[in-house]
């Protein structure tokens, strides 16, 4: 589906925003508007009456903030779930700083992805904007959700990941590289928290997401895992035991000289921080001592850095379509040739152990 389709050449993606501004909600009517294939069915001022319309008119994808009277976006997302599962988008003021965790508690309760709510501003801006939200309702509008599990069910499942199946890399692996998209702060979490303290491996961790939710992401993840996380700084050596994020609009590579390189430079297929650029890195630096890992997401960056590695003698692993959200960034992957394995999500983390277990001290 594109730019030009209209309400005769496919099928409309019905929409319902929840929002107890009046002025966001008209903000992101007119936004809406410009698309021919997104029909606006709905708004709701606050949790309440969003979980009534959407029980009864069932749309394609809710758009929904946080703070709101009644029944906040958290509450909203845990009932959706649970009674009628629907791809979520979080509407968020992205800096401000005591909102990030609770819009990481939002994407942890089922939501799938996140936006920064459009203020107003210049007609650039809205633009800009109106461009992002269209995309990103489009492809919620073809994500599977499902009913989630209780979140003591959820815990025992991080405690005890998979085991995974029997691998064997041709080198022991001293780092692994990730990237995720659509769905991948979520498949990160069900991954580094099954990760032990002792865990004896760097991760190096590329997610795509919009700017200004880096940091609230790196934080999240610190307060539910056992490894470190951080941002990456340049000039840093990656540690075991750590997994590290770009900085927010920073790609995030490997020198020469094993160190972090952080860079401004322009976007890689569309992307900063690139998954691509990442995973070419640890391939020139490491050879067949570094792993891959790519996990759900749009598109196809990722795809070709991890047949770099895979080139260079080190293993690589593609999340499979049925945990995948988005099966495009792994399908690209495994149609490259590039995953030497494909695995379910709940098995990732036990691969990566076994992984980890090769490695001579």
């Amino acid at each position: 589906m594109n730019a030009t389709s209209s309400p005769d050449s496919a099928r409309m993606i019905r929409v319902l925003l929840v929002d107890d501004s009046s002025l966001t909600l008209e903000i992101l009517r007119r936004m809406l508007a410009t698309a021919g294939d997104i029909e606006v069915v709905a708004c709701a001022s606050n949790g309440l009456e969003a979980l009534k319309m959407a029980l009864q008119i069932r749309p394609d994808v809710i758009c929904t903030d946080f703070h709101m009277p009644g029944m906040d976006g958290l509450s909203l997302t845990r009932e959706l779930m649970s009674q009628y599962p629907v791809p979520i988008l979080v509407m968020s003021t992205s800096l401000q700083d005591g909102q990030k965790d609770n819009i990481f508690a939002l994407l942890e309760a089922g939501a799938v992805e996140v936006l920064a709510k459009p203020l107003g501003g210049n007609q650039v801006d809205f633009g800009t904007m109106a461009q992002d939200l269209i995309r990103k309702i489009r492809i919620l509008s073809g994500v599977k959700v499902f009913k989630r599990r209780t979140q003591s069910t959820a815990n025992q499942a991080a405690a005890a990941p998979a085991p995974g199946r029997l691998i064997a890399p041709t080198q022991h692996p001293r780092i692994i590289g990730i990237g995720a998209s659509t769905g991948g702060p979520q498949a990160l979490e069900a991954i580094l928290r099954s990760l032990p303290r002792s865990f004896p491996l760097p991760l190096i961790c590329i997610q795509h997401i919009a700017n200004g939710f880096m940091q609230g992401l790196v934080n999240w993840l610190a307060g539910c895992c056992q490894i470190r996380i951080c941002s990456a700084q340049a000039g840093m050596a990656p540690e075991p035991g750590t997994a590290y994020f770009a900085i927010d609009g920073r790609h995030l590579e490997i020198g020469q000289d094993g160190r972090f390189r952080c860079s401004a430079l322009l976007p890689v297929g569309g992307h900063r921080p690139s998954i691509d650029l990442a995973l070419r890195s640890l391939a020139r630096q490491y050879g067949a001592g570094a792993a891959g890992v790519l996990l759900t997401g749009m598109g196809h960056d990722g795809a070709q850095g991890l047949l770099e590695i895979s080139s260079a003698g080190g293993f690589t692993i593609a999340q499979d379509e049925q945990s995948s959200i988005v099966f495009g960034m792994p399908k690209a992957a495994i149609d490259s040739g590039a995953a030497r394995a494909v695995l379910p999500l709940p098995e990732i983390a036990g691969a990566l152990l076994r992984l980890s277990a090769r490695r001579i001290p």
